[in-house]
């Protein structure tokens, strides 16, 4: 049942703690759990609800900083936590705090997701945005980071083991992780997409999961993600449905999916969940009543406050069909 609205004074929450607006009750918090356990609760609720998400962003010391600002603004706790394996070598040097974060957010009752801005493995391990993870490398180079016994392959193999520690921290606490590589794969700002085609970003994708198989990574969700690119083909970019447990969508060409986006996600998932991993403005009403089937959305970082009004964040957050910490129950 959802939590009666707080009272709000000059645009500021005012927390009332007797009326139960509290962080993660035992009630709600969440035991070690396997993967198929969440992946049948996004299948369920696909229709009838949809789970609020806000993405936390470098730096990486400050791993729950704009889940705060949720909190702050509404009373209540994202049910979706999202957080980054991040580039910078100061962050990259606190993945360990994204990882805690990660377990205590679990554990107080909200899903987990994470995405990796991942240096080009033509340049070092650590790196900036610009040069490093927002940057084009040739056909030719990546046609060997996508070759095994390539030197530029090898690089790649030793960034993925890196990773590998801190997801099996993950698994060994049983908190099963929407994980979301090579994300928005139909863009060309970043050194893995704008390949279509079997040979292009599907196969990275399809390589990483394999790797992580065999690395006994057992905990992990696969949330395969394109830009609302109004040049479309998006299936193009598709790793196979035996690769894929979540279909989403980046929304920032529009504000929200448009109908022909809807429907073309819906036709690529064919029955999977599907979700908006990444968009500036919070939900409407009209988003949510008429695109029934996402079943979580994910705001992203200072586009919180930055593109949205604490009365806008109040609605989404308080509308009968989006489920926050405490009301996302297996």
């Amino acid at each position: 049942m959802k939590i009666p609205r707080p009272a709000w004074v000059a645009g500021a929450a005012v927390v009332l703690l007797g009326a139960g607006i509290v962080h993660a009750t035992s009630a709600s918090a969440f035991a070690a759990t396997p993967r198929s356990t969440v992946i049948n609760y996004l299948k369920s609720i696909s229709g009838t609800s949809v789970v609020s998400g806000q993405h936390n962003k470098e730096p990486a010391s400050a791993p729950g900083a704009y889940t705060q600002q949720v909190f702050d603004v509404t009373g209540q706790w994202p049910g979706l936590w999202g957080g980054d394996m991040m580039f910078r070598s100061d962050d990259i040097n606190n993945r360990q705090r994204v990882v805690d974060q990660a377990k205590t957010e679990w554990r107080n009752g909200s899903l987990v997701a994470l995405t990796w801005h991942a240096c080009s493995p033509t340049v070092g391990r650590t790196c900036e945005f610009d040069g490093g993870v927002k940057t084009r490398i040739s056909d030719a180079q990546f046609q060997q980071v996508v070759t095994g016994g390539t030197a530029l392959n090898q690089t790649w193999r030793s960034r993925m083991a890196e990773v590998v520690p801190y997801l099996r921290q993950l698994k060994d606490a049983g908190v099963p992780v929407l994980w979301r590589p090579f994300h928005e794969m139909n863009e060309t700002w970043n050194w893995w997409g704008g390949r279509p085609g079997a040979n292009g970003g599907a196969k990275i994708f399809q390589q990483m999961k394999d790797y992580f198989d065999s690395q006994g990574l057992t905990n992990l969700i696969w949330v395969w993600n394109v830009q609302d690119n109004p040049a479309g083909g998006w299936s193009s970019y598709y790793p196979g449905s035996n690769y894929v447990d979540v279909v989403s969508l980046d929304a920032w060409y529009k504000a929200y999916p448009s109908s022909a986006d809807y429907q073309q996600m819906q036709s690529i998932a064919a029955g999977k969940p599907i979700a908006i991993a990444e968009m500036g403005k919070v939900p409407n009403s009209a988003l949510l009543t008429s695109q029934t089937r996402w079943a979580y959305f994910m705001l992203w970082s200072e586009q919180l406050r930055g593109s949205n009004s604490n009365a806008e964040i109040q609605a989404a957050y308080f509308h009968p069909r989006v489920l926050n910490q405490g009301e996302v129950r297996f």
